[in-house]
């Protein structure tokens, strides 16, 4: 679902296809299912540039690859994707929906394979608060989409909920980034990278051990670190 609080990380790209030394064969890019993304108009992080990309979304007008709930993927074929990206979307589920959601995740990913999620960071909204001796309803900053408000990232983009008429665009939970590592090492992910800035928690989470490959690619030793480890 998409979501006037998205930014985009600026990390490095990845090579288009990975090539098998053994049989000097290009084999089939990597894959990646972008979870409430609306539209793959909207950008999604460089490292995916050459992977395959599919969409899922509750709403058909943005052409998604696969229109589902996002708490159904327990549901789709298990294994298929070698990553989720899943932007400022985990928040518009009640928490107890949450872990349905992220075991669609750890459902279509293959193992070794990671999600990498975005959401609103509320411990550093409410220290910016505070810090600025902000109401509920005083701006905060300029988006694209208007001025947002402290209101706005507690509870989501008023006036898009109020024009859509659909309350799916309404924030239904909170996450900081203990919360955030807490909830998606209960849901069963084995290693935990977590960082935050911008008003946003950003955390990279594994199905199983990650593999060297994906450490390099996602550049977790120089930007992130290692919130939790287990479940192996």
């Amino acid at each position: 679902m998409f979501s006037i609080f998205k930014r985009f990380w600026p990390l490095p790209p990845d090579t288009l296809q990975k090539v098998d030394e053994n049989v000097g064969e290009s084999i089939r890019p990597k894959t990646v299912l972008n979870v409430g993304g609306n539209s793959k108009a909207i950008p999604i992080p460089e490292f995916y540039g050459g992977w395959q990309h599919d969409l899922l979304d509750i709403d058909p007008t943005g052409s998604p690859d696969i229109v589902c709930d996002a708490r159904e993927m327990v549901d789709l074929p298990e294994g298929e994707y070698d990553s989720v990206y899943c932007s400022h979307n985990l928040e518009h589920y009640h928490r107890h929906d949450v872990f349905k959601v992220l075991s669609g995740f750890l459902n279509v990913l293959k193992e070794g394979a990671f999600a990498f999620i975005r959401v609103p960071d509320m411990e550093d909204l409410m220290k910016t608060a505070v810090a600025r001796n902000l109401d509920i309803d005083d701006f905060l900053y300029d988006s694209p989409a208007g001025p947002i408000t402290v209101r706005d990232v507690i509870y989501g983009y008023g006036r898009e909920i109020e024009t859509s008429g659909n309350d799916f665009f309404a924030h239904k939970t909170g996450f900081t980034k203990k919360s955030l590592t807490a909830i998606l090492n209960e849901a069963g992910f084995s290693h935990v990278f977590a960082q935050t800035g911008n008003l946003e928690v950003t955390a990279i989470a594994f199905k199983g051990r990650p593999s060297d490959s994906a450490v390099a690619l996602l550049g977790i030793r120089d930007t992130f670190t290692l919130d939790q480890s287990h479940n192996e």
